[in-house]
């Protein structure tokens, strides 16, 4: 593949406003470079254009899919000079779908571009490389999503119910009939589903679907009004034939057919099983997320009579194999529901020296009761927005070793830049390919404070 450019430019606008381009314009361009989430960039007309499903070097002819006054966002729908490195996507609905964009690159190519994504981010916001870059943590390249929403939709003219995966920048629904990310005891679930939703005497009152795989696998179903006896017979009648957990979500929290239902996934290498409930948040690759937890817990090193904390604990992810090793683990998450369920799964574990807190991770942590005492290690693995007041009070907490697992590189190059200022040093970096197909980019980095 192409190298980027180190010397970034954009188009300049000239000395007169650009006409509007309009949506749907297809429009022949040469492709310089790739952007950090995989789209080619090309310049023309006095802007610059963000192009999916191009690679660098190539000439294509892209649709244009929205437009403003200096950029251009559209899709390569014909290739006249391909790259070297382009490859046929292995799914057919590819072209189509707004889900895996980046099928047409080769894996180890993937892999190189969230690399080179995450590096840049480090550079330019934290001005910063670590001392030592980790290989990626991958897994298969098809296969590993054990958890999917399906987009439906009724189309009261047609008098048809839609569903498949919304198309790129746009709300339309693709109709899918094979999925090749998902995992493979949700294939058959997944191919049946059109057909049981459109077989549904009110297929108007779906709101949406989700699939789950783990301990057992189960379909939710949201519906905007009630459903007819007839249609829950169905429903019924389809997770019995597949063997999966039939849950409903009407206007409050979802709820199992079977009271006694539970879904769960399990962390086998520390022989633990951690249950969750639909609408808790469960990483959706398995493999990677079991690796990654090994990898937290190697860089971690927590010997056997430290104390650990874990922040934005989640279900218990990593708090319950950290406490396989630790003395004691105080894991704190914001939301209420999340810290009873990952008190029960550590209960259910057998763990007693795993401690669960509600807080406001927004807000400074000094003054917490949990926080008192120190620390030697923290892990910390929030959302897409950081965690930046969290690692402005980290010095506080007296740890030297953290290790920050983190969804989005520019929060994390951010947050970075923070704790390089409090004296930490970013010892090790790495990326953790969670979506393969995409460009969506998962980082893992090790922080260590020398003694003083």
């Amino acid at each position: 593949m192409a190298r980027r450019s180190s010397n970034l430019r954009f188009q300049p606008s000239g000395g007169s406003r650009a006409a509007q381009v309009p949506v749907g314009k297809k429009q022949k361009l040469a492709i310089e470079r790739l952007a950090g989430d995989g789209r080619g960039i090309a310049f023309e007309g006095g802007r610059t254009w963000f192009v999916s499903g191009a690679l660098a070097g190539e000439q294509v002819e892209a649709r244009v899919l929205s437009a403003r006054s200096q950029t251009v966002e559209a899709r390569a729908e014909r290739i006249f000079i391909a790259s070297s490195e382009r490859r046929e996507a292995p799914c057919m609905h590819a072209d189509r779908c707004g889900g895996c964009n980046l099928q047409h690159m080769p894996h180890a190519d993937q892999l190189a571009l969230k690399q080179r994504t995450l590096a840049e981010q480090l550079s330019r916001l934290c001005g910063v490389q670590p001392d030592e870059w980790a290989a990626p943590l991958a897994g298969p390249e098809f296969g590993y999503r054990r958890r999917a929403r399906i987009a439906v939709r009724w189309d009261a003219k047609a008098r048809q119910l839609q569903v498949g995966f919304r198309a790129e920048a746009s709300q339309d629904i693709v109709a899918i009939d094979d999925c090749p990310v998902l995992v493979q005891p949700l294939q058959p679930i997944f191919r049946a589903l059109p057909a049981l939703l459109r077989s549904l005497e009110k297929p108007q009152v779906v709101g949406h679907v989700e699939l789950f795989s783990g301990t057992a696998e189960a379909l939710l179903l949201r519906h905007t009004a009630a459903l007819a006896e007839a249609d829950l017979s169905r429903l019924r009648a389809f997770c019995s034939e597949h063997s999966a957990q039939l849950w409903l979500q009407g206007e409050g929290q979802p709820q199992p057919e079977e009271q006694s239902a539970e879904l769960g996934f399990e962390l086998q290498r520390w022989h633990l099983r951690l249950a969750y409930r639909p609408g808790d948040f469960v990483q959706v690759n398995g493999l990677v997320n079991e690796a990654m937890v090994a990898q937290a817990l190697d860089w971690l090193a927590v010997q056997p009579g430290e104390r650990v904390l874990d922040l934005f604990c989640g279900l218990g992810n990593f708090a319950l194999p950290l406490a396989r090793q630790a003395a004691e683990v105080v894991a704190v998450e914001g939301v209420e529901a999340m810290v009873q369920r990952a008190a029960g799964n550590a209960h259910n574990n057998g763990l007693d020296n795993a401690h669960f807190f509600r807080a406001d991770l927004s807000n400074p942590l000094a003054s917490e009761a949990w926080a008192r005492g120190g620390f030697t290690a923290v892990l910390l693995d929030p959302p897409r927005d950081g965690a930046l007041q969290v690692v402005r009070g980290m010095s506080e907490l007296g740890a030297r070793r953290l290790v920050y697992v983190s969804c989005n590189p520019t929060t994390l190059a951010r947050d970075a830049a923070e704790l390089v200022q409090q004296g930490y040093r970013l010892r090790r970096a790495g990326i953790l390919d969670m979506f393969a197909q995409t460009a969506h980019v998962e980082a893992m980095a090790l922080f260590e404070k020398p003694e003083t």
